[in-house]
């Protein structure tokens, strides 16, 4: 294509014969790893607000701006990215998420923390979104034959940045000097400026390594017409305009939003959640390491739900999948609010299998797009179902967080003070779960004409 001519274009990456398709997801990992450790930005609250005297919620704001920008420039560039091809849009995406990290540790060298906010919320948030769409589409053309797995081996990997980047970050703030009660501004701007380099030498490894299948290629003993019996696998191809005007994009609009809010609520607020459960049984600094660990074991749960729920979905259904994410994630819910703390080990079984359904929600829904829609353009249609995420980002919190704080006032405490928010989070879930219900096959009128969908992609893959 002349809009990305030469090395960026997909001319120049279209697999040669004997290509491993096994180096895909690795290309992937490479840039969803990197990307991921937006999970890991608690590690600079407290240098942040030691160092330039800025209250807890604005410490917050890069990484706030920063996943409201994830998910309006996979909206807003969706499109692009699926017409100019991988190499395109994961080169723009390191561009924007390094140039993030060093804006921000200029901004640190001067003192002005609205540099960090523009810088790692803005330029580097635009980074997250365009990096988080950018192998979608491409897995799902090398594996049409185990979509949930392809994709969820890459999404697995935004779930698990935050356990190579919080390590990291620790180990580079304390080099520095940027640790402790007084930490250097300096040294937090240096801490910036060395991840940046780091995530551009890793994220490159993706660009260098994407590669997209060759017209009319396919599996080995993959038969695509028998592969579509009996299942909810559009014949057809839909675009990314009319997608939108489709029933089902705003019924798993719905069921992704809703997954999130009752993902996110316990983990965004994990720790001190642990502590009100748990805080009469143990001694308080008992309660504290535990914590911690209660909070590490849910990023595990996250991470590895991404994997293996994704990938029985290619088993299952995706539809299936949604109805245990939904229905179980209800019934889990159900289980804490009336169980409360009488049983450490069933509330950490629950909290387990919630994460894991938050994570696995994620990285199922390219594949349950990909059924619905097609491959034409699933990365833009992936792209403007993220702004559910973006809803849930602040829903979920605020759900928790602002209820948990008006029973506080109220005087209650322990685990009564999340009974009204999980009761909600049931009620949600409910309400996804009958939307999932309602799914059915994409109407034909929405699909695209063969021969312009088959001149767009041989166009793009000539």
């Amino acid at each position: 294509m002349a809009a990305s001519a030469g090395f960026l274009s997909r001319e120049r990456i279209v697999a040669p014969p004997g290509w491993s398709r096994w180096l895909i997801p690795p290309a992937a990992l490479s840039i969803h790893l990197a990307i991921g450790q937006a999970y890991a930005w608690s590690a600079f609250k407290a240098p942040l607000e030691a160092g330039l005297d800025v209250s807890g919620v604005a410490s917050a704001l890069p990484f706030t701006l920063g996943i409201i920008m994830l998910g309006l420039s996979a909206a807003l560039f969706g499109t692009k990215v699926d017409a100019n091809g991988p190499r395109w849009a994961m080169v723009v995406a390191t561009s924007c998420f390094v140039a993030g990290f060093l804006i921000s540790g200029v901004g640190l060298y001067l003192g002005q923390f609205w540099l960090v906010v523009v810088g790692y919320g803005f330029v580097g948030g635009i980074g997250l979104g365009i990096g988080y769409i950018s192998p979608v589409s491409t897995l799902i053309k090398w594996f049409p034959d185990r979509p949930g797995l392809s994709t969820g081996i890459a999404i697995m990997g935004f779930g698990g940045g935050a356990l190579i980047a919080s390590p990291l970050t620790a180990s580079l703030l304390s080099t520095f000097g940027a640790s402790g009660e007084n930490p250097s501004v300096s040294g937090i701007g240096t801490t910036f400026i060395v991840m940046g380099l780091i995530y551009l030498v890793f994220m490159s490894l993706g660009w260098i390594l994407i590669r997209v299948p060759a017209e009319g290629w396919t599996p080995p003993g993959w038969n695509p017409a028998e592969a579509k019996q009996g299942t909810m696998i559009s014949r057809g191809q839909v675009s990314a305009r009319n997608a939108i005007r489709t029933p089902q994009f705003w019924l798993l609009w719905v069921v992704l939003c809703f997954n999130v809010t009752a993902g996110i609520g316990i983990l965004e607020r994990a720790n001190p959640i642990f502590k009100d459960f748990f805080q009469d049984a143990t001694p308080a600094q008992t309660i504290a390491a535990a914590a911690v660990g209660f909070v590490s074991i849910l990023s595990l749960a996250n991470s590895a739900g991404r994997l293996a729920w994704s990938s029985l979905s290619d088993v299952l259904g995706r539809k299936n999948m949604y109805r245990i994410y939904l229905g179980v994630g209800a019934l889990l819910y159900l289980a804490v609010t009336l169980l409360t703390n009488t049983n450490r080990f069933v509330f950490l079984i629950c909290a387990i299998l919630i994460l894991s359904f938050y994570g696995a929600g994620f990285a199922t829904v390219p594949a349950y797009l990909r059924d619905l829609f097609g491959t034409y353009q699933v990365g833009a249609i992936h792209g403007r179902l993220l702004t559910a995420w973006s809803t849930a980002g602040v829903l979920g919190p605020l759900i928790v967080n602002a209820l948990a704080d008006n029973r506080i006032e109220a005087g209650v405490t322990g685990p009564a003070r999340y009974t009204t928010a999980f009761t909600i989070m049931i009620v949600l879930l409910a309400i996804g779960f009958v939307c999932n219900e309602l799914i059915r096959p994409v109407n034909e009128r929405f699909h695209e004409p063969k021969s312009e969908t088959a001149t767009t992609t041989e166009g793009a893959q000539a």
